[in-house]
């Protein structure tokens, strides 16, 4: 066996029952790496899970990877920090609160430092802290400085992101589903309608996690700037009331719709026909 791939302090080469390559399952993500990467941050959770003597307590998937049950996408984040002790996020990175929290959870301190936010010799967050419009300009800094230590690192975000203190930005949100409903030959049968598999959101970034937070499922674009458009998130839960009552709690105002429909198939004994649809409605705030 090679004893070259840092088998960890107290265990020799020859007891590592881990190969040299180990696939892991990550919250459904699978990963492919190197035993000394997993092993290169002494104390870390994964250094732990990954040192012992033998694989017995270890969780594994249907396909003998080992699983971890954590955000799968903010994994590889954690794996590239594990590979060099560097930290390199993609430009306004939007999940640097939720990596933190990973970072704890796999126990990498010095990680944890990296995505802190950073304060400024003048009290206020720096442009990591919080994210800001880079469209717009940035009124009240001044204002925000005066409040000091009563509330700095709040003020400079509310200094930074327009709108924050005298209302809430402008903008479209477009909410869409697809569904289907049987309709039988007698015109008089209820139609029997199926629940709605999926609702996506339609919009710019900020606007979709101010008004849907932890209910939006991110996992499609986790790297989409604040202001940036995307059409690629879903909510998490298949009921349009309860996603017109959140844009409604948000001062978002349903300003138009539209539906299509078309005829999928007909049943060959009951010659009852499937339709399918797909609606969009619009929301805007002023």
């Amino acid at each position: 066996m090679d004893h070259s791939r840092g088998a960890s302090p107290g265990i020799s080469g020859d007891e590592v029952p881990f190969p040299e390559i180990i696939e892991l399952n990550v919250g459904g993500q699978v990963y492919l790496t190197r035993y000394s990467t997993l092993t290169s941050v002494p104390d870390s959770l994964l250094w732990e899970m990954f040192s012992r003597k033998s694989t017995k307590g270890l969780a594994r998937d249907t396909k003998g990877r080992f699983f971890v049950d954590r955000d799968g996408f903010l994994f590889r984040y954690i794996l590239d920090y594990m590979r060099d002790q560097q930290l390199v996020l993609p430009d306004h990175f939007p999940e640097r609160g939720r990596l933190q929290r990973e970072a704890e959870f796999f126990n990498l301190p010095e990680l944890v430092k990296l995505l802190a936010p950073k304060i400024s010799k003048q009290n206020s967050l720096g442009d990591e802290g919080c994210q800001s419009d880079p469209e717009d300009s940035s009124p009240g800094i001044d204002t925000a400085r005066n409040l000091g230590s009563l509330g700095a690192a709040a003020a400079a975000c509310a200094s930074l992101v327009p709108g924050a203190m005298d209302g809430k930005r402008s903008g479209f949100i477009t909410i869409g589903y697809r569904g289907s409903y049987t309709l039988g030959r007698d015109s008089h049968t209820d139609a029997k309608f199926r629940r709605v598999a999926r609702i996506m959101v339609c919009g710019k970034t900020s606007l979709a996690k101010e008004v849907f937070g932890e209910t939006l499922n991110e996992s499609r674009d986790p790297d989409r700037p604040p202001e940036r458009y995307t059409s690629r998130y879903y909510l998490k839960f298949t009921f349009l009331e309860q996603a017109f009552d959140k844009l409604a709690d948000a001062g978002f105002h349903m300003v138009a719709c539209n539906s299509t429909g078309t005829c999928a198939f007909a049943h060959e004994q009951t010659d009852d026909k499937i339709w399918t649809s797909y609606t969009e409605y619009v929301f805007y705030r002023e």
